[in-house]
């Protein structure tokens, strides 16, 4: 502990790294007080009902990654979700648009115009949610809520206009934490939004348990323990890598001319357990809104079944097609985000081999084996940690609104982003040649 208070202060001995966290938290700010700003033209005294909408189920997700915004009629009620659909949107395409293909391989500049794109798209979707949402700003506040006229076309334009504005903004802030701040900028965006739940939900849960005598103190302690092991297994499987052992040629010079001698440098290929992050359960996510919509327009017995499966997070159904999904997903976004093709010609490219496999098609076919042999676990895995929080609140009798933060998405971009941050921390402090966050040891400016 002493050691990590000692990395805590050395932080603040960095004067860029300084810079770049007070930057990042005052961005984060800007972007937590825009969540509370309602939109123009609605009476915030009368947004219980939205809030109610947003309490349990699925709506509970979408108010969750906004922070609160959704359900607060916020100018960031989308939040920056438009843009992460987006750029999973046109990574997808970059799969079957050769257009696409081509920037991915340009480097810098290619990366610059897949970004403008990403932000064009972004607009798009974002003017296509506007009315959408006001449409269930509509259903779900009583007419009187809106200052300017119910269903007036000012309310509207304006409402669309501010959304876009909003969400191109938060977009923005993302980007600036990005380059100016301690990186990951989008990510820390939506784990802010997340955390901002964290107290709230806590303190329901701890009022039922206690408060009202809903199984004691005991009970709640039980609860804080298994949150404690699900978020360490988190960490595993984010941080959990298969090493491929790597030998390259070592060479050595004789005369005038060198010669090749096997057993030279070693190295590491690491594969990742759940190389494909959190985007399998997005997806997953994605696809189970789907069949509700669909049932919900007829009015069939068998439809209203359907509807009422699919429109509980927390049954059996929805959550046994979740995990199946996931397990696709995370198969069918490891395959075309972990190039197995590239990686065997870059090793060959530079003298490397894995000892027993011989260069080119068989190194491609050997890293694709380890990497599905691996991903099968890793999916099952990510899938159970997707659909804890329905097994807390059926075993546990947890409160909804506390359970989403035994898994899921929203446990994962925590872990994840936390991991990422402290690894950027990390390697400011020892560039400084300071201990680092994630490792102890003895202070090492003296070296310098």
């Amino acid at each position: 502990m002493k050691k990590f208070i000692e990395s805590i202060s050395n932080v603040w001995k960095i004067e860029e790294l300084k810079n770049r966290i007070l930057l990042t938290l005052g961005l984060l700010l800007i972007y937590r007080f825009g969540a509370q700003v309602t939109l123009p033209g609605i009476d915030a005294t009368q947004l219980a009902n939205l809030a109610g909408q947003t309490k349990d189920g699925i709506g509970s997700i979408l108010d969750m990654f906004t922070g609160g915004a959704f359900s607060q009629a916020s100018v960031f009620a989308l939040g920056i979700m438009p843009y992460i659909s987006a750029s999973i949107v046109v990574q997808l395409m970059g799969m079957a648009i050769p257009y696409l293909q081509k920037l991915q391989n340009d480097g810098e500049s290619g990366r610059k115009k897949i970004n403008q794109i990403t932000r064009w798209l972004t607009i798009g979707i974002t003017l296509l949610q506007g009315p959408t949402y006001i449409y269930n700003l509509y259903r779900t506040l009583p007419s009187n809520a809106f200052l300017l006229g119910f269903n007036s076309f000012e309310f509207l334009f304006s409402s669309v206009v501010i959304l876009t504005t909003g969400t191109i903004f938060a977009m923005w802030l993302g980007e600036k934490i990005t380059d100016k701040g301690i990186g990951n900028g989008i990510s820390l965006l939506i784990m802010v939004g997340i955390l901002a739940r964290l107290p709230q939900a806590f303190i329901q849960e701890f009022t039922t348990r206690v408060t009202n005598n809903n199984g004691g103190p005991m009970l709640l302690v039980i609860e804080i323990i298994v949150w404690l092991l699900v978020i360490i297994s988190c960490v595993l499987l984010v941080m959990a890598v298969r090493k491929i052992p790597v030998q390259y040629a070592r060479r050595t010079s004789t005369g005038d001319y060198e010669q090749d001698v096997m057993g030279g440098n070693r190295q590491w290929i690491p594969l990742k357990l759940n190389a494909a992050g959190v985007m399998p359960i997005i997806f997953a996510q994605a696809i189970m809104f789907i069949p509700a919509a669909v049932a919900g327009l007829s009015k069939s017995d068998a439809s209203q079944s359907i509807v009422g499966a699919f429109s509980n997070m927390f049954g059996f159904w929805y959550n046994l097609v979740f995990a199946t999904l996931i397990v696709v997903f995370t198969f069918f976004y490891t395959a075309i985000t972990v190039p197995t093709n590239k990686m065997s010609d870059d090793l060959k490219r530079s003298g490397g081999f894995i000892p027993g496999v011989k260069p080119g098609v068989e190194t491609s076919d050997f890293l694709d084996k380890v990497m599905s042999l691996i991903t099968f676990p890793g999916s099952l895995f990510l899938a159970l940690i997707a659909v804890f929080p329905a097994i807390v609140v059926s075993v546990m009798d947890v409160q909804q609104s506390w359970a989403m933060f035994f898994g899921g998405t929203s446990l994962i971009i925590m872990v994840g982003v936390a991991i990422d941050t402290m690894q950027q921390i990390n390697s400011y402090l020892l560039n400084q040649h300071y201990d680092g966050l994630m490792k102890t040891g003895k202070n090492r400016k003296a070296v310098a």
